[in-house]
């Protein structure tokens, strides 16, 4: 039932101009900040802690968060649309960069985050003639998973749930057959992952991305979509993250792991707007860490 309402409901967003659905994203965004509490309360209290900034200036940059999330998820609903208007809200920035390293058939891991339309990063890597596989968190909601999924791949984007037993088997055969496999690296990451420090705390960090380059020698390519002024959207893609090989791989998963840490924050501290700061991104302690990391708990010991 639920399935068909979303189904319903995204037909109707698809009869609308862009700009009216940015319209409606925005009056369902401020909406958002007013009723819902708990996660507004949440993302101002992480705001404050990160940038040191008092309670109005913080509430000022979360309501433009919620703002810009509700628009992103109609424009998930509206992704129908995109393919029928030829992708015509992307553009790109640094599309040679990503050209270059696709060339060498090694495939490419694309780092990114919940920033901007995302589920449009993948897309808009398809209409640019790349073949792309995510790995994606399997949502709450198996409805709207099947609608995503669903969308996703009417814009020919092949889709892995992570944490699945055959996520490193579809990694593999993603990247030796040299396409983009695309990485979401901003979620808690439970007790297997890295504790890093990000955004002025230290919380467990995916090191998905640093087992793929180090694994297949794959380059990490940092891309995010931003949102510009004119409701469209901008692809901007970066040099590659490089794997350093000391022979020591505890110590060089956690480097290349902080390194792109800091390359996700230093994107977030650039367009505040346009992350979800009310995720629980630090709910896993440094406490909760599995033994088996033994080099990287020293290193965050010793930070």
């Amino acid at each position: 039932m639920k399935y068909k309402l979303l189904k319903y409901f995204s037909a109707f967003l698809c009869c609308l101009s862009h700009k009216n659905l940015l319209r409606l994203g925005h009056i369902l965004g401020i909406l958002y900040f007013h009723l819902i509490a708990k996660e507004r309360n949440r993302a101002v209290d992480r705001m404050m802690k990160s940038f040191k900034i008092d309670e109005e200036k913080a509430k000022k940059i979360v309501k433009d968060s919620f703002i810009n999330l509700s628009q992103n998820v109609l424009e998930i609903l509206y992704m129908p649309r995109l393919k029928k208007d030829d992708f015509k809200y992307i553009k790109f920035e640094g599309l040679d960069i990503l050209k270059r390293e696709y060339a060498k058939n090694r495939g490419v891991v694309i780092l990114t985050a919940h920033m901007g339309t995302w589920e449009w990063l993948a897309a808009g890597l398809v209409k640019a003639g790349f073949s792309v596989t995510a790995l994606a968190k399997t949502q709450p909601d198996s409805q709207y998973t099947k609608l995503l999924d669903e969308y996703r791949a009417q814009v020919g984007v092949e889709i892995f749930a992570r944490g699945a037993a055959s996520e490193l088997l579809a990694a593999s055969r993603a990247l030796r057959k040299g396409r983009i496999l695309g990485f979401l690296a901003d979620q808690d990451a439970g007790p297997g992952g890295a504790f890093i420090e990000f955004l002025g705390e230290v919380c467990s960090t995916p090191m998905g991305p640093a087992v793929f380059a180090r694994k297949f020698m794959s380059p990490v390519v940092p891309a995010f979509i931003i949102r510009q002024s004119d409701g469209t959207h901008k692809i901007e893609i970066y040099e590659p993250i490089v794997y350093n090989d000391t022979g020591d791989t505890n110590a060089d998963l956690y480097d290349f792991t902080e390194r792109m840490t800091k390359v996700i924050e230093e994107q977030i501290i650039a367009h505040p707007t346009q992350w979800i700061w009310f995720q629980k991104r630090w709910n896993t302690r440094p406490e909760q860490q599995k033994v088996k990391h033994h080099t990287v708990k020293t290193k965050v010991v010793n930070k």
